[in-house]
């Protein structure tokens, strides 16, 4: 059995989690790129949306996660029976989550499904790969919001297609991979190809945005429609 060894040291993130509601039961943040989800073992990288949030709400929970370099949209329970009640709309996927994307190059369709199952492998660490062998269904679905083309300081004009993504399951590091799929990788990931053409080595932040998230408050039954603008 191949041993996983986590490298990763997180650069610090000096922005502040925005608190966009907040209850009894439950808070709304928009989480910035740059900050882990969750504390990792190595004592380095203790900063997190937990480790904050946890001084501010103690006793909180995540129900879900976002990659490190994902910004948007997060729901923490603020005790036990909310984290068993939200957990549960996650796994029945009751929740509908959407993000902003921008991809390198021009996709030819204006929309689609990507349906590639994706497996773990420990040698390869942290990536994952699809493999229809051993893989978990994982499918997507994206929708183009506009094709245009960003001028760089050398003179020269990158291709981008913005994209409104909704994944239908849940998966490690599922969108980036499934674009990568798509032969057109998210915009500064730097795991599936983000950073490869010309004229996107430098590029700041992963271009990922968790922009919608809609789910049922287990306690007053409201329909929450959380939307956060994406920054880029």
């Amino acid at each position: 059995m191949s041993v996983i060894i986590d490298t990763f040291i997180a650069p610090p993130c000096h922005e502040t989690i925005e608190i966009l509601f907040q209850d009894e039961h439950l808070v709304l943040i928009n989480k910035p790129s740059g900050l882990l989800s969750l504390s990792g073992k190595n004592p380095q990288n203790l900063d997190s949306v937990h480790h904050r949030l946890v001084k501010l709400f103690p006793g909180c929970t995540l129900i879900h996660r976002l990659d490190f370099g994902t910004s948007g949209l997060m729901v923490i329970a603020r005790n036990k029976a909310m984290n068993a009640a939200l957990c549960q709309q996650f796994s029945q996927r009751a929740v509908t989550k959407i993000y902003s994307a921008l991809l390198c190059g021009h996709l030819p369709n204006d929309e689609g499904v990507i349906d590639a199952p994706i497996a773990k492998d420990p040698a390869l660490f942290p990536l994952m790969s699809v493999c229809a062998v051993s893989g978990k269904p994982a499918r997507s679905g994206y929708r183009v919001v506009e094709r245009f083309y960003q001028e760089r300081e050398d003179g020269t004009s990158l291709p981008l297609t913005r994209v409104q993504l909704t994944p239908e399951t849940g998966r490690t590091h599922q969108l980036r991979i499934h674009c990568r799929q798509l032969g057109h990788p998210i915009l500064g990931c730097d795991l599936y190809g983000g950073r490869l053409l010309p004229g996107t080595e430098q590029t700041p932040r992963l271009m990922l945005h968790a922009s919608e998230l809609h789910f049922v408050h287990p306690v007053s039954l409201e329909r929450i429609e959380a939307r956060n603008a994406s920054p880029f």
